[in-house]
């Protein structure tokens, strides 16, 4: 459906306006992006809607002249920088310290501080990676020839008047969203409302741009085509987690570590818990199914330890959160990838650095949260 408005022109559109606005400043609109997407995923909406969104970022991305990593990473990576804090997300927050008997959405003042971190430390990694493929795109991991989709085989078309038509196609694209949000928040909307609402959107952008029934159907499927490869991924990437889990390896898993903590301080002993946490996250990249395995046995150690349950929620929380950016087994990710055309061998070399920031500031918030006895509110 994107693709259907896409071909409206007003994204387009939209976004050199928006370029013009910033004055051509790209960190400002790598900003605007990233926290953006991070507050979305920081009050619930899953991060896996960040595929909807990478052809917006690859648009913007072009139009600045930049490469596909950096529209892909100021939308994905934003995402998960706002999931590493989830301050109000009503799912996996809301799961974990209900499996800690802690009352919802407390802590939301140190998590506040986590989402703050992260995102300020991701827009600064993307912006100095943008600048050095804006000065030379030899510099950027993807090489010279950077856009390899059908459509970004072609030069960007001079970007056409930012008419009325296309306002009120990106404002009814605001308000479905924004509608999505509401029935998400008050009406237990998931998954299939929002594709619902995504199709009710394309119709009536035909409509009103005047796109008679046959192209409709035409730059519908155009779109599909495009998103079909990624989708084909995450049913793979779900079936690895299938097998694992018949296989009973991850009970395997949890248990033999849970017993190697006996004997450690607190904090030693939350730090080996939380590096367990990011490597178990490389496996199973679900929040809530995590939550179901991990919290039942990290709750015990952690009471074992005399460590309060709050300091064990944001242990599993930010566990949860650091390396799905960079496993394989993440179907978000994969799926970004493919849409994009970026490998993964490409995205790796740009997130590794990133990772590994990301796991030691993962890793001094445990011990600032040990240390403090974070407590409940």
């Amino acid at each position: 459906m994107l693709k259907v408005i896409e071909s409206t022109g007003a994204i387009s559109s939209g976004i050199h306006r928006l370029i013009n606005l910033a004055k051509g400043k790209q960190n400002i609109l790598i900003l605007v992006f990233c926290t953006t997407f991070a507050v979305l995923s920081s009050v619930g909406i899953a991060p896996n809607l960040a595929i909807a969104f990478i052809p917006i970022g690859l648009l913007l991305a072009r139009s600045l002249n930049l490469d596909p990593i950096v529209g892909m990473a100021m939308i994905f990576l934003g995402a998960y920088a706002g999931f590493a804090g989830g301050v109000f997300d009503p799912v996996v927050t809301v799961t974990g310290q209900t499996l800690a008997e802690l009352p919802l959405f407390s802590g939301f003042v140190y998590r506040g501080v986590i989402f703050i971190t992260f995102l300020a430390i991701t827009t600064a990694y993307i912006c100095r990676y943008a600048a050095k493929v804006k000065d030379n795109h030899t510099n950027s991991f993807m090489g010279q020839h950077t856009f390899t989709s059908n459509d970004a085989n072609t030069p960007l078309e001079e970007p056409s008047t930012f008419t009325l038509s296309h306002k009120l196609v990106l404002g009814l694209f605001v308000g479905f969203i924004g509608f999505f949000l509401y029935g998400g928040f008050n009406l237990g909307w998931g998954i299939t409302e929002l594709s619902a609402i995504f199709l009710i959107l394309g119709v009536v952008t035909a409509i009103l741009c005047r796109i008679n029934p046959n192209d409709f159907v035409k730059r519908l499927m155009r779109g599909a085509s495009e998103v079909m490869y990624g989708a084909l991924v995450v049913g793979v990437a779900a079936a690895v987690i299938v097998l694992l889990k018949q296989a009973q390896l991850i009970d395997t898993i949890v248990h033999s570590v849970a017993s190697s903590l006996d004997g450690h301080g607190q904090i030693m002993a939350m730090q080996l818990l939380y590096l367990f946490n990011l490597t178990f996250n490389g496996i199973i990249t679900s929040g809530t199914g995590q939550a179901a395995i991990v919290m039942p046995i990290m709750v015990p150690i952690g009471d074992m330890l005399e460590v309060t349950r709050q300091s064990t929620f944001i242990t599993f929380k930010l566990g949860d959160a650091v390396t799905n950016i960079i496993t394989p087994l993440s179907g978000t990710l994969m799926a970004c990838l493919a849409i994009a055309r970026i490998s993964y061998v490409e995205w790796f070399k740009f997130v590794l650095p990133l990772v590994m920031i990301w796991v030691v500031v993962g890793g001094v918030f445990v011990a600032i949260a040990v240390s403090i006895n974070y407590g409940p509110f």
